[in-house]
């Protein structure tokens, strides 16, 4: 059976809301760039699908796992104010007290078009569900991260203390934007990010290194961890967790 691409769709939500896997949606189509989809763009659908209507505009909630969103189902609606996180990993807010998925995106988007325009959003929309999708990394520690390096601009600026961080989540050597390629470059630099290059690890190795999401982020920013202290710059950015664990609480704050 076909399907007809309607506005803010990704394979995975599409797989997801036809009860199938993303590698059959794949297999379908072999011909098929799931990152380049076009609103009216017609799709086959593997045996056992139906041709409903798209999802919407925003995150669709799914479930962990190989080729599914982490972290898109659950949480809270967030709100409240910056809270001064301190101290280990077990001071800082367990992963199930975060804010939903959605109330994030809708938060974190917002503060995007400051830089980027709408189309640009929503590719970074696609990316980090692409993304999260391949690497097993929580969706909304991908989307944290990049607010936290780059406020969701494509253009932002590399910094080199060193390392060349590039791109909307600065990352070790990886690419930066392309006008050329903006689909193209948006998901490569979430990829390199969150799955690391061939220069530096990313989140998701960091993740694994360390085994839990605060630990990770200072690893991030900083090369190393003090787990006593995870406002330790380490010789960068002393609030960093602080903030990251603020905004996936969905708490706001002046400047944030």
């Amino acid at each position: 059976m076909s399907y007809t691409i309607q506005s803010g769709d990704t394979f995975w939500a599409i797989a997801q809301k036809h009860g199938i896997s993303v590698d059959a949606l794949q297999a379908a189509n072999p011909g098929v760039n799931p990152t380049t989809l076009q609103v009216g763009q017609i799709i086959n659908l593997p045996g056992g699908g139906n041709n409903n209507g798209g999802n919407g505009g925003g995150p669709s909630p799914s479930q962990g796992g190989d080729g599914k969103i982490v972290g898109a189902e659950g949480g809270s609606n967030g709100g409240g104010d910056f809270v001064p996180y301190a101290g280990p990993a077990s001071a800082y807010p367990d992963p199930s007290q975060w804010a939903s998925y959605s109330a994030l995106w809708a938060q974190n988007s917002r503060l995007m078009k400051y830089n980027s325009s709408d189309a640009e959003v929503e590719m970074i929309h696609r990316a980090i569900e692409t993304v999260s999708a391949s690497s097993g990394v929580d969706v909304r520690a991908i989307l944290v991260i990049i607010v936290q390096e780059s406020g969701g601009n494509v253009r932002v600026g590399s910094t080199n203390n060193g390392v060349h961080n590039p791109g909307i989540m600065q990352s070790h050597n990886g690419v930066s934007f392309n006008p050329a390629d903006p689909e193209g470059s948006i998901l490569q630099m979430v990829r390199d990010g969150t799955e690391g290059t061939r220069d530096g690890d990313g989140l998701k190795q960091l993740l694994a290194r360390y085994g839990n999401y605060y630990e990770a982020f200072r690893g991030y920013n900083s090369g190393s961890v003090n787990k006593n202290d995870l406002n330790d710059p380490v010789g960068a950015t002393g609030n960093y967790v602080q903030k990251a664990a603020n905004r996936l609480m969905g708490h706001s704050w002046a400047g944030m």
